[in-house]
């Protein structure tokens, strides 16, 4: 923890503001837990009191058990003090953040930048409410704005910092026109082929016309809600004519080797990049094979490898206007020929034309090549 922010940190704990009823990870049973302040207050305090994520909602709201989709949640601690590192808010800074989730880390926002300096906006009005009920209890003044956070709130701009707690793949660029320049963004942000994303951190151009910076860390957040991922059914896409016609040819390169062990490799971040509209999928294993998809968001075309277990060479199945699997080894031969540069070499541009990502000057290469993000 970084001195500027050890005393906020110490004066608003976490556990101030996190639900009665909660759900966090158990590493023993591998699955969220039910976990009840009023019937086990030692559990329900020491998950609150740990350094991992909790979360607090699920499936928007319409479950109250461990649902489908986490809709809502309280981050790491340790992560939510490296952005706030990366955000760099100063004492009487004016903030927004974007998705307010419990409220805790708004905050911390207005112990550091100062009493109503500190704008959040939520799209769930369950969540608001309950964030803006909890930051009233603890004596804590912040504009708690129920509303769609992709829109910013200009009535309350310019701002010297934004935050962004759930992860973008296009950022508006209202953001960037509710900026004051030299004003710093802080958004996680990805692409469509996976989940795993990156923090950028932009700073807005001194004719405020643009914001440009270099991603800072890996983060995986849940997704803002406007910029869901919506994939049609595998019907839809392998057809009886697609089966027949699809495209058969093999490859030599490893699953791990193009698409990395882990989420927080950088193979698939980069990937993403080369590869636009494009979702990759893993299907259940048959027959010893473990077939991966790669399904294009912008038609119907779709590739599938055949990985084998210490196997060296792999069946490749193709369909449509679009040969994934040919687009996703190019786009793996141009990382390796970068020297497999892993998130922090590159950097994202949001102006008024839309949004570009590039590749450091370290590595001496343009732009242009990494596409299909403006």
């Amino acid at each position: 923890m970084t001195p500027d922010w050890v005393t906020a940190f110490a004066d608003t704990a976490r556990k101030r503001f996190l639900p009665s009823v909660m759900w966090p990870y158990d590493q023993a049973s591998e699955e969220h837990v039910t976990v009840d302040r009023s019937a086990d207050f030692e559990s329900w305090n020491r998950y609150a009191c740990s350094d991992m994520a909790i979360i607090t909602q699920w499936d928007d709201g319409a479950s109250t058990t461990p649902g489908t989709d986490m809709t809502s949640s309280s981050s790491m601690p340790s992560l939510v003090m490296s952005m706030l590192a990366d955000l760099q808010v100063q004492p009487g800074h004016k903030v927004l953040e974007i998705g307010t989730g419990t409220g805790w880390n708004a905050a911390l926002l207005a112990h550091r930048a100062g009493s109503g300096r500190v704008t959040t906006v939520e799209v769930d009005p369950t969540v608001a409410e309950t964030a803006r009920h909890a930051l009233q209890q603890a004596g804590i003044a912040v504009t708690v704005i129920r509303g769609d956070g992709l829109h910013g709130y200009p009535a309350a701009a310019p701002y010297d910092r934004l935050i962004a707690t759930c992860g973008l793949r296009t950022v508006p660029y209202a953001w960037v026109e509710q900026m004051r320049p030299d004003g710093v963004l802080l958004i996680p942000w990805g692409t469509q082929f996976t989940s795993t994303e990156a923090t950028a951190r932009l700073v807005v151009a001194s004719d405020g016309n643009s914001a440009s910076g270099p991603f800072t860390q890996r983060v995986t957040f849940m997704r803002a809600r406007a910029q869901r991922l919506t994939v049609g059914d595998y019907d839809t896409y392998v057809t009886a004519d697609a089966k027949e016609g699809a495209q058969r040819s093999h490859t030599t390169l490893p699953h791990d080797e193009v698409f990395g062990t882990t989420l927080w490799d950088a193979n698939q971040f980069a990937l993403g990049l080369c590869v636009p509209a494009v979702v990759h999928t893993k299907g259940p294993v048959e027959n010893g094979a473990r077939p991966v998809w790669l399904l294009s968001l912008n038609d119907r075309s779709w590739a599938c490898v055949l990985f084998r277990d210490n196997g060296a060479r792999f069946t490749v199945y193709q369909h449509g206007h679009r040969r994934l699997w040919d687009e996703t080894e190019a786009a793996h031969t141009w990382w390796t020929e970068q020297g497999r540069p892993g998130f922090g070499n590159f950097g994202l541009t949001v102006d008024k034309a839309g949004q570009h990502v590039w590749l450091n000057a370290e590595n001496n290469v343009v732009s242009q090549h990494i596409r299909g993000q403006s």
